[in-house]
């Protein structure tokens, strides 16, 4: 069965030749400049008018390099307000969306989730340092601020994860949060738009699972601090599914 492409990657691939070498180049020169200044976590990116003259290239070569790291995880876009620096740099491939092909696969992908990271959380209260539970409470309080801005917070919720799984004292832990980026904010989306209830208390369902799980790992709790993380995930199930996880 032929593999479904993101609307980016299909544009990349039916694109001149001369074309897509140019668009790798930007690429590779813009993924150079994630993290460096003006590029940091969080950085709105110059507009593409901007970003074009100092790349040297056209408008839609630039897009089509934009795209791709969108794609990957690395930038996202806020409508009307243009791209970002993702919260965390990806340190590995992120996995293409169409493996998210049904509601099985979600559903799936949600439990994966449930184990991994109710593992993660456990390992971060046993071993997360000061410095550890400030970026998991800098994390959890923009989240906050983000709900209360109006914001869907998907960018937040998933920076809080990945504070919690970075926090965990093994890097593999992180670098699989990264990797599944792309599915992660595929999932909290859908979530967000097909649940059930009525948004002011979902959100605040959800605030409050955050609030569990970064308590637990404050208190070194690790016991509680997997229930806490197993609990929010599983909660995220309901709200989608209309029944326990």
């Amino acid at each position: 069965m032929k593999t479904p492409v993101s609307a980016g990657s299909d544009a990349a691939l039916h694109a001149p030749k001369a074309e897509r070498l140019l668009g790798d180049k930007v690429y590779e020169d813009l993924l150079q400049l994630l993290g460096t200044p003006g590029f940091e976590p969080r950085a709105r990116l110059p507009g593409e008018t901007a970003l074009s003259q100092r790349l040297g290239v056209s408008r839609p070569v630039l897009r089509q390099a934009l795209a791709r790291l969108r794609e990957e995880g690395r930038l996202y876009a806020r409508k009307g307000s243009g791209n970002f620096v993702t919260d965390a740099l990806p340190q590995a491939k992120p996995i293409s969306l169409s493996t998210l092909e049904n509601i099985a696969d979600i559903r799936a992908f949600l439990e994966f989730r449930c184990f991994m990271e109710g593992e993660a959380a456990a390992r971060a209260a046993r071993m997360r340092t000061t410095d550890d539970m400030h970026h998991i409470r800098r994390c959890r309080e923009r989240f906050e601020q983000a709900l209360v801005d109006g914001s869907d917070a998907v960018e937040e919720d998933v920076a809080f994860h990945d504070a919690v799984a970075q926090a965990c004292g093994n890097r593999f832990f992180s670098m699989t949060m990264t990797a599944l980026a792309p599915q992660t904010r595929f999932s909290i989306g859908l979530s967000r738009s097909l649940s059930g209830r009525p948004q002011g208390e979902r959100r605040a369902m959800v605030y409050q699972e955050h609030t569990a799980v970064e308590e637990a790992i404050e208190r070194q709790d690790a016991d509680a601090a997997r229930q806490a993380m197993e609990a929010h995930l599983r909660g995220g199930i309901a709200r989608l599914f209309g029944q326990p996880g």
